[in-house]
């Protein structure tokens, strides 16, 4: 591997996740959203559909299942979700959103899609594509069958 694909990988992927993520946190807190970046992961993927478990919050956002215990204990902690029995297996738990959860979402939403304005502001969609599908190929490289 060359210096520049080393480069790539070792330093630029983890300072521009860093970076992403500090000014998203920076913008909840100056926005007074309570919450952070990886509690908006959750929310943004219940957002999108309510009522799902555990395992699968897991799935779509790549976070083992310890890690996704704590974060839906302090989504539960802050109002922001709660655990329901699933009235097809009451052994498995649903992530639900509360009213105090769904009503985050807009302003939530309008903080992240400013951000997204800014870290692309100075690039051609041509560009954006272009880093999209490099993107994409990188995960379908690593995915694990």
């Amino acid at each position: 591997m060359q210096l520049g694909q080393q480069e790539l990988f070792s330093i630029l992927s983890g300072r521009i996740s860093t970076i992403i993520n500090r000014y998203l946190l920076s913008k909840f807190k100056e926005n007074n959203l309570g919450i952070t970046v990886e509690q908006w992961t959750v929310l943004a993927c219940l957002w999108q559909k309510d009522k799902v478990s555990q395992q699968a919050l897991s799935d779509m956002t790549y976070r083992d299942k310890p890690s996704m215990t704590r974060l839906i204990d302090n989504l539960e902690k802050y109002g922001l979700v709660v655990r329901i029995n699933d009235k097809v297996d009451r052994r498995n738990k649903l992530i639900h959103l509360t009213q105090k959860g769904i009503d985050l979402e807009k302003q939530a939403t309008k903080v992240v899609n400013e951000a997204v304005e800014r870290t692309l502001a100075k690039f051609s969609e041509r560009e954006i594509l272009t880093c999209k599908d490099v993107l994409y190929r990188v995960i379908a490289n690593l995915a694990v069958s």
